[in-house]
């Protein structure tokens, strides 16, 4: 077994992302969703945020119907094509509500956008929410076990993450991977630069083989060759692809876990039962 340099946790922690849907049956089904994934107790929901807040009044919107119903919600905010006076509000209206938690991303440049903005890395954005608003919010940031796809170089990418952690992170969340020894190099490297926050784990289900192929080529997120083997060759047998996913990435989990893992971070898709699926396979408390 792949051992952590970290201290197992005795009691990891777990949370759910949704991005923000567009129309008003999106949002009912994404109530029912909420819904039943509450009934696990995570930590708390994430809401994804567009580059230059192209979905900033559905972030809102959302998180503050999550708030309401009684559980944390952590709005993720993007630098690329935002200022400070847009953040600064932006900011103002999160603590007015209440909201404790920030995920502090750099984002992707917009396609046709002119410019980045005034902040060029997640790292200015971090250290600008401290600036604002001191210790009001507890900020998470992205880390990438496999590289982010435009890093200069390994290490390049291993500094910028310290950067971001020592600007004023609490902890970091990563992108989705399926090699449980990328990520517990990736904490080696990152422990020796450092850096002591919780890296929790971002956990993608596999349930559409095409949709994930073209989301790892585009993130950088690698298939390895024996899980796209596989999922090549059930062809359209959805429910072989549910089935084999469901399998490979309940692994991973209870890989990550046994090995210090501070917790979970799924990536829900705005859909309950692959999430569920793995937490009943795991053991975990209140599954349905």
């Amino acid at each position: 077994m792949t051992t952590s340099p970290l201290t197992p946790y005795p009691s990891p922690t777990f949370s759910f992302e949704f991005f923000p849907p567009k129309t008003d049956e999106g949002r009912e089904k994404l109530r029912g969703v909420r819904e039943r994934l509450a009934r696990l107790d995570p930590a708390y929901f994430s809401v994804t945020f567009g580059a230059g807040g192209s979905t900033q009044a559905g972030t809102l919107e959302a998180v503050l119907e999550i708030q309401a119903a009684g559980n944390d919600a952590a709005p993720h905010l993007s630098c690329i094509g935002t200022d400070r006076g847009f953040v600064r509000e932006l900011l103002t209206t999160y603590r007015s509500h209440g909201i404790r938690r920030i995920v502090a991303l750099r984002g992707d440049l917009p396609s046709g956008s002119r410019g980045a903005g005034e902040f060029r890395y997640a790292n200015e954005l971090v250290a600008f929410i401290r600036e604002e608003t001191g210790d009001w919010f507890h900020i998470e940031v992205a880390a990438y076990p496999e590289f982010h796809p435009q890093a200069a170089s390994a290490r390049a990418d291993l500094e910028n993450f310290a950067r971001k952690v020592k600007a004023g992170a609490d902890a970091a969340i990563t992108q989705y991977f399926y090699n449980p020894d990328a990520y517990f190099r990736f904490l080696e490297d990152v422990r020796a630069l450092g850096v002591e926050a919780p890296v929790v784990p971002g956990i993608m289900p596999i349930t559409n083989y095409s949709q994930l192929a073209r989301f790892s080529d585009a993130c950088g997120a690698e298939i390895p060759r024996w899980i796209r083997k596989r999922l090549e060759s059930f062809g359209d047998d959805r429910d072989a692809i549910v089935a084999f996913g469901e399998e490979v990435v309940t692994r991973l989990c209870e890989k990550l876990l046994a090995g210090g893992a501070p917790g979970l971070h799924f990536y829900t898709m705005n859909r309950a039962e692959p999430t569920l699926a793995l937490w009943r396979n795991l053991g975990l408390p209140g599954s349905e």
